[in-house]
């Protein structure tokens, strides 16, 4: 242990505590109106990020379907800042830790980077600062091949394909698979994230996956993840009941709630539960080492999950009985 890992462990406690936790997210849920929601996150951390769309949503005639989207962002570049934070706090082999964890911001800015170049509607960028890897490069690509090659150029590697598509899931596989080196429970938590992925891609009825139990494929990239972290035998599954079967079996809990496709959402649900309770025994312990980092890191992610998930609940007229369900 180095004074850097006391100091941002000590730190890690910190930002955790200020998660508002599930009840007060099931009463965000069950806000009759999304201003009513925003103004109970007022005095909250996600408060000044979601000042502007707070002042928005009680405005006559504004569209409440973006105010939701930018309150969404808001909260989740709230846990941005706060991981950029830390990682200030931690020692050389700490910032890399919270860069790696951090990745799903940077595969959202390629997203949106990706859908701007085809002319989508795209969200506004998630400043990375120092948890960039490949972004300033992606960032002024002028093309999707361009994307591809600054993603190749870095830690991301090549994504396995040219399209839109082939570039997001080579992400997450990727993203996977970084996650795990990380050693540890993260090991377990990006593989049975992988195989949820997994599942989706290769059997799943929506986009990029297969209709009717067919197998798709989801790219080389998702293929290599999958035989490394989940095994050969499970890579090669020609069914989600085959693929839950062939899973290791200290993640073989993953695709328990998603007997068929359409209850994949239910594996994701379980997921999460699963990974914050852990991550917050890891916060428990009184160890001044990465576990305290780690599971915060968790953590503050699985509360601003909720918080988005409560945010649309409420905007829907509020029942908080669906947060319950789904998040």
């Amino acid at each position: 242990m180095t004074a850097g890992w006391a100091a941002g462990s000590v730190r890690a406690r910190g930002l955790a505590r200020r998660r508002i936790g599930a009840g007060a997210a099931r009463r965000l849920a069950g806000s009759r109106t999304l201003a009513d929601a925003l103004g109970l996150l007022a005095g909250t951390g996600y408060g000044p990020a979601l000042r502007p769309a707070t002042a928005l949503a009680s405005r006559a005639g504004a569209d409440q379907r973006a105010v939701l989207a930018d309150a969404q962002h808001a909260v989740a570049a709230t846990v941005l800042w706060d991981l950029r934070v830390l990682a200030g706090w931690l020692p050389p082999g700490g910032a890399q830790l919270i860069r790696v964890l951090a990745g799903w911001f940077e595969i959202a800015n390629v997203d949106a980077h990706l859908a701007r170049l085809a002319g989508r509607p795209a969200p506004d960028d998630f400043t990375l600062g120092a948890l960039a890897t490949a972004w300033p490069a992606v960032r002024r690509a002028a093309t999707t091949a361009e994307v591809r090659a600054a993603l190749a150029r870095s830690a991301w590697r090549d994504p396995g394909g040219g399209s839109d598509a082939e570039i997001r899931v080579g992400l997450r596989a990727r993203w996977a698979v970084r996650v795990a080196d990380l050693g540890g429970p993260a090991a377990d938590w990006a593989a049975s994230a992988l195989a949820v992925l997994l599942a989706g891609e290769r059997f799943g009825a929506g986009d990029g996956g297969a209709v009717d139990g067919g197998r798709a494929d989801g790219g080389p990239v998702l293929s290599l993840a999958a035989a490394r972290l989940l095994g050969a035998r499970a890579e090669r599954a020609g069914s989600l009941a085959e693929l839950a079967d062939r899973l290791p079996g200290r993640i073989g809990w993953v695709l328990a709630p998603a007997p068929a496709p359409g209850d994949l959402w239910r594996a994701e649900t379980a997921w999460w539960e699963r990974t914050a309770a852990a991550a917050r025994r890891m916060l428990a312990t009184g160890g001044l080492d990465r576990a305290p980092v780690l599971g915060a890191s968790v953590v503050l992610a699985a509360d601003a999950r909720e918080v988005a998930v409560a945010l649309e609940v409420a905007a829907r007229g509020g029942r908080p009985e669906v947060l319950d369900a789904v998040a």
